[in-house]
């Protein structure tokens, strides 16, 4: 079965079976953010190309600083991954792959040079062996004094490092093992990660 093949059934089956899931997390949305609950965002993709990955919103205004956070509603969405799921749409249009490195902002994966430049070959993913190591990043993140400096120094390139070790050893077979890792991680119990 082709990669392409399995990412389109893949997406039908788990839209048709988690249909209702999706709509309650987005009314959750909704409701939470004051918004249309859809957040719309440009990522780098496929060979570097830019495309728009959509998300349920997870942040809000706060009303006393006026700044945006995420709302406690929100951080229950991301901590079970729900505020991916309109990626599948993503995926169903072919700018994502069920299995590939996570879609970035500009500035990391399209300024990579040399060998890393084989990231851009794949497909961004819903899941990888990045998201797995880095299920916490946020909370790494807001540990850290310089945030910006740990990612670009620390996190990106140990993702980078993943990515590529993906690209070099990737099979049908091992994306069904990061699937069902990803699956037992963020649905069962948090374990051996």
């Amino acid at each position: 079965m082709t990669k392409r093949l399995f990412d389109i059934l893949f997406s039908v089956v788990v839209l048709l079976l988690f249909s209702w899931l999706l709509l309650l997390a987005w009314l959750v949305a909704v409701l939470d953010t004051k918004t249309n609950g859809i957040f719309i965002q440009y990522r780098v993709g496929h060979y570097g190309k830019l495309f728009r990955i959509y998300k349920l919103r997870t942040m809000q205004v706060a009303p006393e600083t006026k700044k945006l956070q995420i709302s406690r509603l929100g951080r229950l969405l991301r901590k079970y991954k729900l505020d991916e799921l309109p990626q599948l749409i993503n995926v169903l249009k072919g700018e994502m792959s069920i299995v590939g490195p996570r879609p970035d902002i500009e500035g990391y994966y399209d300024l990579l040079e040399g060998v890393n430049r084989k990231v851009l070959e794949l497909k961004p993913g819903l899941t990888s062996l990045a998201s797995l190591k880095y299920y916490n990043e946020e909370s790494l993140l807001e540990k850290q004094s310089n945030p910006l400096k740990y990612n670009d120094e620390v996190l990106f390139p140990d993702k980078v490092r993943l990515n590529l070790d993906y690209y070099y050893h990737k099979s049908f077979w091992g994306d069904l093992k990061i699937i069902f890792d990803t699956c037992r991680f963020f649905w069962g119990k948090r374990k051996g990660f």
